[in-house]
């Protein structure tokens, strides 16, 4: 106990020396200018001259080499104002949304998944954490730990944890993406196409990075993610190992293992080590915790054989084929996930996994045997409303603006829905680039000041939430410059 205590102390004056006793929305301090060349040691400029960033439609692209070390250091040195904001930004909405202060969370997130992360990615995090503080950042192992896995902490643990505690607060929402994967029969050219959008809050750390990151060992993986995550997050990510993939949450799931292993260690050692689809979902099943419980949709660019893992916590739902299709749109295809791992009424067209569910069925009917990637993005632009019957601007399209939907069942106007659009074909693939849009997928912007003069039911949002753009479709590739 006096071990835990003194531990905690350190941490509160580790915490107090990076952010300021005041509103959440002021817990980071502005970013400061990162330090000169000259007070960086020799080694550190060698690893940042192998890497590099630059920005296009709104994405951040950035590119790391190397040992664990070396990796981290450039993501964090090179992405460390990012980094800030959205640090900035997480820990705001988790204390307003769980009444809970960010070092609680960090106190216990820390404990329970360090020794669960494995050498070479717990490395590269703190490679991050000496790239923040050599641009004048200071944090820790345990907070970027708990940053990285912020997404199963917040919607998988902490529901768990006010069970035991017997607490009232109200769940985040789970429903989140649209995707599908298409071969065979289903495409024009008869090889694999991938679509997918993010759907989320617009009060969130953006997911806006495009890494293209090098390691020593395993294969080279290009995929979107956000400031300071080692894995993805949305999920999108193609690998020189021939695999991409995709993923859709399960929507109203329960169920977290403490014991088992972080969903953000598992999705990115498969990515980097696996050159198969069994490998891939082999390397996810084992040690499943079940944080980010999500339906994949992952494919092997060099068979063009495709497959929907739903990974519950305890029931598997595994398909495969060459010649079909799989959509995920938070709705659980798995009917032991359905019944007994989730809430979910399949059948309430109201809800917007439901209606999106049924919208994918109809558009692989109507374009089998024509799906290219070009059709893919007019798929994630989609704004058709099954449950209205007519094209509308709501939570339950493909392509779906919260902040427009006064029908919603959960939450009426939440400023959320489409935040981007990806798509990618084996030809695609197998030169390692992918197509992109920053913002919604039809392109429409979005305007905070305004949103929160017109719905102040959502103050609480001012200094957080962000004027988002219209961007057009951008390609990225590994190793661009």
């Amino acid at each position: 106990m006096k071990r835990m205590l003194i531990a905690f102390m350190l941490l509160s004056v580790l915490l107090w020396t990076t952010c300021s006793r005041k509103s959440p929305q002021q817990e980071i301090r502005p970013p400061a200018p990162a330090a000169g060349p000259a007070s960086l040691s020799a080694e550190q400029t060698s690893w940042l001259s192998r890497a590099g960033r630059h920005a296009k439609e709104g994405w951040v692209y950035l590119h790391c080499e190397g040992s664990p070390r070396a990796r981290g250091f450039q993501h964090g040195y090179l992405m460390a104002s990012e980094i800030r904001e959205s640090l900035r930004i997480t820990r705001a909405v988790w204390e307003y949304e769980s009444g809970m202060t960010w070092s609680w969370l960090v106190t216990h997130a820390g404990p329970m998944f360090l020794p669960r992360i494995d050498g070479e990615l717990l490395e590269e995090i703190r490679g991050i954490g000496d790239g923040l503080a050599a641009a004048g950042l200071t944090t820790s192992v345990e907070e970027m730990v708990t940053y990285n896995a912020y997404v199963e902490l917040s919607g998988y643990w902490w529901p768990e944890q006010k069970k035991k505690l017997d607490l009232r607060s109200p769940d985040s929402r789970k429903q989140s993406c649209s995707s599908f994967i298409a071969t065979g029969r289903m495409t024009a050219d008869g090889g694999i196409v991938l679509g997918h959008n993010t759907m989320c809050s617009y009060v969130v750390a953006d997911p806006y990075v495009v890494l293209d990151i090098v390691p020593e060992k395993g294969y080279r993986i290009l995929m979107q993610t956000s400031p300071g995550w080692i894995h993805s997050g949305t999920d999108f990510f193609i690998t020189a190992g021939g695999i991409v993939g995709a993923e859709t949450t399960i929507g109203n799931f329960s169920g977290f293992d403490e014991s088992g292993v972080p969903e953000f260690v598992r999705m990115r050692r498969a990515s980097q080590d696996a050159s198969s689809i069994d490998g891939w979902c082999d390397i996810m099943r084992k040690g499943n915790n079940g944080g980010y419980a999500n339906a994949w949709l992952v494919g092997d660019v060099k068979t063009n054989e495709i497959a929907r893992l739903e990974l519950g916590l305890k029931y598997v739902g595994f398909e495969r084929t060459m010649d079909g299709y799989y959509c995920g749109s938070n709705v659980a295809e798995n009917r032991e996930i359905l019944r007994l791992e989730t809430d979910e009424h399949e059948t309430d067209i109201r809800v917007s996994g439901v209606s999106r569910r049924i919208r994918w069925k109809q558009l692989m009917k109507i374009h089998e045997g024509k799906i290219t990637a070009g059709l893919a993005e007019e798929f994630e632009a989609d704004h058709y409303d099954s449950y209205l019957h007519r094209s509308a601007l709501s939570w339950r399209c493909l392509c779906a603006h919260g902040d427009c939907d006064s029908l919603d069942p959960g939450l009426p106007f939440e400023p959320g829905g489409t935040v981007d659009a990806k798509v990618v074909d084996a030809t695609m693939a197998r030169n390692m680039s992918f197509a992109a849009r920053w913002g919604s997928g039809c392109g429409r912007p979005f305007h905070a000041e305004a949103f929160l003069a017109e719905h102040p039911q959502f103050d609480w949002m001012k200094g957080l939430l962000k004027d988002r753009g219209s961007y057009r479709w951008a390609e990225f590739t590994a190793g661009e410059r």
